[in-house]
């Protein structure tokens, strides 16, 4: 029978391997939390979208946008006032939803909510944004007294709706070309899921 002084030898030994191989192994535990170690990894600006079609008219709507709101904004006097708070409201709407489409899109932040159909988003905004600018800027030019502010409120107004137009026919292009992918994605699955029962005669007796 062992004495106590080797049993506590063994136990000394054991443990400074166990140290030692721990120190050694490159499978250590971190402490760092994931949410600090992701954190906002992949946040990086996207220059291809800016210097692209779509990310350029999106900066032009943006900006077209606000001259307008700011224009209209100078105005101090008016009578009737309604076509003046109707093109208030559309000109400062496309401002904002347009530009947090635009921080998405260039951000990127878009592709980490893939539950969302951002083409048929974007499709939506720059739709509606077309057709109420464009209803809000001959309403404005109707009921307008002629001052400086009023006339370049509509002229804004105007431009902001050709620019919305143009990218509305782009999405529709590209909403169209998305569902054509996705259809053939589709078909492919299901043709490749189809060899595959095709190739396995088990599943078909099961089936039989």
């Amino acid at each position: 029978m062992r004495s106590g002084e080797e049993l506590d030898g063994f136990e000394g030994e054991a443990s400074s391997t166990s140290m030692i191989s721990g120190a050694s192994s490159p499978y250590q535990p971190t402490t760092e939390p994931v949410s600090q170690r992701r954190g906002l990894a992949g946040l990086r600006c996207d220059p291809d979208y800016l210097r692209g079609a779509l990310g350029c008219l999106k900066v032009a709507q943006v900006i077209l946008a606000l001259i307008a709101f700011i224009c209209i904004e100078t105005i101090m006097e008016c009578s009737p006032c309604e076509g003046l708070y109707f093109f208030e409201f559309v000109s400062c709407s496309a401002f904002v939803v347009t530009g947090v489409l635009l921080i998405l899109f260039s951000l990127n932040l878009h592709m980490r909510i893939p539950q969302i159909n951002w083409n048929l988003t974007d499709l939506v905004n720059t739709g509606l944004s077309t057709f109420f600018f464009f209803i809000a800027s001959i309403v404005l030019a109707a009921l307008n007294h002629k001052t400086g502010a009023e006339i370049a409120a509509v002229i804004f107004g105007f431009l902001a709706t050709a620019v919305y137009a143009v990218n509305t026919f782009l999405a529709v292009q590209k909403w169209r070309l998305s569902i054509h992918q996705q259809s053939a994605s589709d078909y492919i699955r299901a043709r490749t899921e189809s060899r595959d029962v095709d190739g396995r005669p088990e599943i078909q007796r099961l089936d039989t």
